[in-house]
């Protein structure tokens, strides 16, 4: 469970060739190890004549040795960086790094229901939501949220996130048969101060820097997702790897939105899930063929304005493990959130206005309401107002030209 020592005296090198450090405490920083086992990698470059001591004349090492690659050590250096452009922070081996994904596992956090309302308690939810939601989210285990659309189901999904709230370790890279695999990703991860003690990740009685603390990561996807983008990522102008989503949010959410929209069909998406979802580990290929297991611990919730039984056949709905539907507000929580929203938006609410919207507008589309549409109708007469140069007002007028931008007329194009 321990990298070659050629393999790590490489990156050292390579490290030491593109950042151009000098001393071991700059050479630590530069590969994420301690001091201690930086120098044993130190002593044997020099011993195969790689590297040499410049002694300490030099003003900005202090009253640190010096070193510096040797003529050998750079023809080494490039031989290594022409296999794999990867430097810097040592990868941590693929088995050891599932054992730290057990001890921080997604499955492992229990989230409240005081939680979960602290989360989403800028979201007017239908009472029994919380109640479904809970336990998904405290099973760690994939969720299906369907129903029409607009009505918050992606942000029903974000609230699950910030409902979590505690942070874990994320590794820079990880090696696999002596490919480095890059893991952590600024895109996707968001880095936290240290948390002192509480990391159990200790090496020689420091914290193991090969690790970055992050909150549990969230990637959210949509319709661009294709099942390529759940492939390891080569690079062959650098000759190293990208984890791919799934493995980037590791220990965190995974969001499908907007399942039916993408290219590949909603099935053949979930078939791709299947061994994941059920036996919590994902199989990735080399550009060699060979075929390797990492941690799959990751909560998937998957999105979608279908109907489950119009995308899914029986097999693919019986893997995802809770199906929760989404429903439109009804009358009351509708002016709950047309209400907020105005407040929020600087715009008193009027009597007439709101009698005209609800008596005159809402049966031409049968009384559906949907969560966007307070938001949508109160932009649009906000935009009027601005044009106008007027204070921002609420009249029947401006609820009709909100309204006539919310749907569009049925009719023909004469061409």
């Amino acid at each position: 469970m321990k990298l070659q020592t050629v393999m790590m005296r490489d990156i050292m090198l390579k490290t030491m060739f593109r950042k151009n450090v000098s001393t071991a405490t700059a050479i630590a920083q530069g590969v994420c190890l301690p001091v201690p086992i930086t120098q044993e990698l130190i002593d044997y470059a020099r011993g195969q004549l790689l590297l040499e001591a410049t002694g300490t004349l030099n003003a900005n090492n202090g009253s640190e040795m010096g070193y510096q690659l040797t003529d050998a050590g750079k023809a080494r250096a490039l031989d290594a960086l022409a296999q794999s452009e990867y430097y810097g922070a040592m990868p941590v081996p693929l088995a050891v790094y599932a054992e730290q994904v057990k001890r921080q596992s997604i499955r492992n956090i229990h989230i409240s229901r005081q939680q979960l309302t602290d989360a989403m308690g800028h979201l007017i939810l239908p009472p029994d939501l919380l109640g479904n939601l809970g336990p998904a989210v405290g099973a760690g285990r994939s969720i299906l949220m369907y129903g029409p659309p607009g009505n918050g189901k992606s942000s029903i999904s974000n609230g699950i996130r910030d409902a979590m709230g505690d942070k874990i370790y994320i590794p820079h890279a990880i090696e696999y048969a002596g490919q480095v695999i890059t893991v952590y990703d600024p895109i996707v991860h968001s880095a936290a101060e240290s948390a002192g003690a509480s990391s159990g990740l200790r090496i020689t009685n420091r914290f193991d820097t090969r690790y970055v603390l992050c909150a549990r990561p969230t990637v959210i996807t949509g319709g661009e997702l294709s099942l390529d983008m759940l492939d390891l990522v080569y690079n062959p102008t650098a000759r190293t790897y990208q984890a791919p989503l799934q493995l980037k949010s590791t220990g965190g959410i995974f969001i499908v939105d907007d399942l039916g929209r993408q290219a590949e069909p909603p099935q053949k998406l979930v078939n791709r899930w299947i061994v994941p979802l059920e036996e919590a580990r994902d199989i990735l290929a080399l550009q060699s063929g060979e075929k390797f297991e990492v941690p799959f611990d990751t909560l998937v919730i998957f999105s979608t304005n279908f109907h489950p039984n119009e995308i899914f056949d029986q097999a693919a709905l019986r893997r995802i493990f809770f199906k929760i539907k989404i429903d439109g507000p009804d009358q009351q929580n509708f002016l709950k959130i047309f209400s907020m929203v105005a407040k929020k938006k600087q715009m008193a609410l009027c009597e007439k206005a709101l009698i005209h919207l609800l008596k005159n507008k809402y049966p031409t589309i049968r009384n559906v309401y949907a969560n966007y549409q307070p938001v949508f109708l109160i932009d649009q007469m906000i935009a009027v107002c601005d044009f106008e140069g007027w204070p921002y007002k609420m009249t029947p007028e401006l609820i009709d030209r909100a309204w006539a931008n919310m749907f569009v007329k049925d009719e023909k194009i004469v061409k």
